[in-house]
Formats: structure tokens, C-alpha cells, sequence
């Protein structure tokens, strides 16, 4: 019996969404985050529920970035819907399967079902509970940080520009690419906190990889 990294999430207030609309965009990004995070992943991300998806991550290191290539890919396909996390360490006693995170039992990945229903009423969107308590906090805490700057993001009016921002990084290149001036894209980077968002993503995977 070994202890490993598992992912779970389930997308906040899925029942007052348009569900056929829903489900192709969250079929999509689990298709696309499987194939950018495919050497980040054991047991690749699977939807469960319908509006729930888990896999086993290689380490916290990896699950971090997996929650940032999750959280970006919906930014860049306009999605319009947030996850919930939970990255859970605790045991498997079945084969890992490689091919979909089904099939699979375990302590570990009951008690991470159980923590991500307990957390359905939470103002938090990620969850840690590692063996390292400390750890654990200082995750969940500083990812509620980041929480706090992508959640006052907005579908229509910013998603086009930050994935601009995620990708090209330097606002003079985005200000080109966006045929808007520089002075303009300035501001935008100032009011959307997109400097401060580069800076928290850096200190989480800092802490991820000690």
C-alpha cells in the first residue's frame, strides 16, 4: 500500500449552468490539460460525476501545476465556469490505471471525495491535505491568494486579454498583438493585477517543490 498525490475537483454551482454547454467545455479541457500535463499525471484526469473529474498526480509539485494548466485553459477557452480542488496524499491499494482514474480503491481516494463535499459551502477553491500539515497550509492559504486575483476576472471583458497576458507575458508585446496602445494595456495589466499574479503563481511553486 503506497500514499500518492490525487486530484479531485468539481465545478462550483454546475446545476445553474447550461449543462450541455457545461459538459462539452469541461470534456475539452480535460482532453486538452491530459495531453499539455500528460508527464505530470500517473492516472490521467477522468470525469467522474459528470461534473466532477479526479486522476493521481506525480507529486504536489506536479498537482500545483496541474490547477494552473486547469485554471489557464479555461481563461483561453472562455469557459466561464470554477473548479473546486482538493489534492489529497493518502494511500491506493489497487493498481494505479494508467489509462483513466478508474478502477482504483483506497483510503486516499475516499477520504479525498469526502473532503471535497465537505468544502462544497466554502469561500476557499483548493484544498490540501498532505502529510505535511505546514505544507498543506501554507498551500491552501497562498492559493487563495491567487484565488482572489482570477476570481474578480471576468468572461467577457477580460479573458481574451489575460490569455494575451499569460502568453506573451510583456505588456508591449500584448499591447501589439491586441492593436491597443501601450499606455492603454499598461493600465489594463495594472487593474487586472497580472504582475501580481506571475509573482504568487512563482511563490506557490516555490513552496510546491520544497
Amino acid at each position: 500500500m503506497k500514499d500518492y498525490i490525487i486530484i479531485m475537483a468539481d465545478i462550483i454551482d454546475s446545476r445553474n449552468s447550461d449543462q450541455k454547454n457545461l459538459m462539452n467545455h469541461f470534456k475539452h479541457l480535460t482532453k486538452e490539460v491530459n495531453h499539455s500535463s500528460k508527464q505530470r499525471l500517473l492516472s490521467p484526469i477522468t470525469i467522474t460525476l459528470g461534473d466532477e473529474f479526479q486522476g493521481i498526480a506525480e507529486d504536489v509539485e506536479s498537482a500545483v501545476k496541474l490547477i494552473f494548466d486547469l485554471e489557464e485553459k479555461i481563461i483561453q477557452q472562455r469557459a466561464g465556469f470554477k473548479l473546486r480542488y482538493v489534492i489529497f496524499e493518502g494511500a491506493i491499494d489497487t493498481p494505479i490505471n494508467k489509462l483513466n482514474a478508474y478502477e482504483m480503491l483506497g483510503e486516499g481516494l475516499t477520504h479525498a471525495r469526502e473532503a471535497l463535499d465537505e468544502y462544497k459551502s466554502s469561500d476557499y477553491r483548493c484544498y490540501f491535505h498532505l502529510k505535511d500539515k505546514k505544507k498543506s497550509d501554507a498551500l491552501t492559504h497562498s492559493l487563495f491568494v491567487y484565488q482572489s486575483i482570477i476570481d474578480e476576472w471576468k468572461v467577457q471583458r477580460d479573458y481574451d486579454l489575460i490569455s494575451n497576458f499569460i502568453t506573451l507575458k510583456d505588456y508591449k508585446k500584448v499591447a501589439d498583438e491586441s492593436g491597443k496602445t501601450r499606455s492603454q494595456i499598461w493600465k489594463r495589466e495594472k487593474s487586472l493585477k497580472i504582475k501580481e499574479y506571475f509573482s504568487c503563481k512563482s511563490l506557490i511553486n516555490y513552496v510546491a517543490e520544497r
